[in-house]
């Protein structure tokens, strides 16, 4: 109950408000008198309730309109991501594992690590049956020398990081941490530096490769610098610069980081396959005998050159971004059509990911909430069974558990990041 003559000091707070300076502005102009620094304003409590009113709907309105308009949540619906998920894996469970836990065995081990990493990013842990199984069946190759790959194998690189990535993303509790301290000693040992005749000046320095084609190439360096960081390299690590000194050589950009032949040939900004023994691109060579550039080695060069502590103002980086935005496509990838489709998700996602943005734009000004649109676009391709595969075969994309194993890692990165 009111009482007419008590007198209470003006110092109100109300829930709601986080601009002091709208209730101080209200307050000021009901002071009745100019007042000293040290002089309390006492008001009637009956007059400060009366007066107070209008303020207080006036913010509880505003406060209801800002609730009737959230902002428009970025990514995928959960209860959809769950349900595309679920019915992923339960493809992989029913039909994709072989009794050994191994995922298409006659790919390697490789296959195998990738599936199970894209099953543990999108909330499966180490101990569920269905990745424990490919996790004891990836044990069997690890070798004396830190490696984890089959006897004879001429994919060495990039079946050890792959590995790693797994073993990674299974190491929760610290059970694979003494594995992945001797994996990353033996990736760092086939990096092409000086220990293989290849010092600065070569153009195949710092670079990863499958080792059957004895040169490297910027799929296997990147997955390189992936597994370096997975083990704990961090920006400045020594193997991680040299991998930088070879991805920035696939870049059509000249710059003191790069004087190879083929940038001046065709300065667009993206990346191609290899810098190394003369040069390829999995798009072919433009008329000039420049190498193209496409989409999915220009978002693996992008991703490799922030892990390798490559910041935003860094000309690489920003002719990287001009050209993705450019030609930014969920349809395609760019410059390859349906070749590498799904390989081409993933690194989208990854790439992404690591600059950092929730919502792209690209070259026209369009913004993209590139996590909702990669979602529904591989939504849209999945199959009734819940796998994936692409129509177009090249680079095992016809095999539906490592195009499914693709999808997943693709769609972990569709969630908000974690930690």
């Amino acid at each position: 109950m009111f009482q007419p003559h008590a007198r209470v000091a003006v110092a109100i707070p109300v829930a709601g408000v986080s601009d002091p300076g709208i209730l101080g502005k209200t307050l000021a102009s009901l002071r009745p008198t100019t007042l000293r620094p040290t002089t309390v304003c006492l008001w009637p409590a009956k007059r400060v309730a009366l007066l107070m009113l209008p303020l207080v709907a006036c913010l509880s309105v505003a406060g209801v309109t800002r609730a009737a308009n959230p902002p428009q949540r970025l990514g995928p619906d959960p209860e959809r991501f769950g349900a595309v998920v679920e019915k992923a894996i339960g493809y992989l469970r029913t039909a994709g594992q072989a009794d050994d836990g191994s995922f298409s065995k006659a790919a390697g081990p490789g296959v195998t690590a990738l599936v199970t990493t894209g099953i543990l990013r999108t909330g499966r842990t180490a101990d569920d049956p269905l990745v424990a199984a490919s996790l004891k069946y990836l044990l069997t190759f690890v070798q004396p020398d830190g490696g984890i790959y089959p006897p004879q194998s001429r994919y060495q690189n990039y079946e050890t990081c792959l590995a790693m990535l797994c073993l990674r993303e299974a190491n929760r509790d610290g059970r694979y941490s003494d594995l992945l301290a001797k994996a990353d000693r033996f990736v760092k040992g086939l990096q092409w530096d000086d220990g293989e005749g290849h010092g600065p000046s070569s153009e195949s320095y710092g670079g990863a490769g499958y080792g059957s084609h004895k040169r490297p190439d910027l799929s296997n360096t990147q997955f390189l610098i992936d597994a370096l960081k997975a083990a704990g390299n961090g920006p400045d690590d020594p193997a991680i610069q040299r991998a930088l000194v070879f991805v920035s050589r696939c870049q059509n950009l000249e710059t003191e980081h790069n004087t190879t032949p083929f940038a001046a040939k065709n300065p667009d900004g993206g990346f191609y396959y290899t810098c190394a023994a003369g040069g390829n691109s999995q798009a072919g060579p433009t008329p000039e005998g420049g190498l193209r550039s496409y989409g999915s080695m220009t978002y693996a060069g992008l991703k490799s050159m922030i892990h390798a502590g490559v910041g935003p103002d860094d000309p690489r980086v920003k002719a990287a971004l001009d050209w993705l935005r450019k030609f930014y496509d969920l349809k395609s990838n760019p410059g390859m059509g349906d070749a590498g489709l799904y390989y081409y998700y993933h690194t989208f996602a990854k790439a992404l990911d690591a600059v950092g943005q929730d919502v792209f734009e690209d070259a026209s000004g369009a913004k993209h909430d590139w996590r909702r649109e990669l979602f529904d676009e591989l939504t849209s391709r999945q199959n009734p069974n819940g796998s994936w595969i692409n129509t177009n075969s090249r680079w095992l994309e016809g095999d539906p558990n490592l195009v499914t194993g693709y999808a997943l890692l693709a769609l972990s990165y569709c969630r908000a990041a974690r930690p």
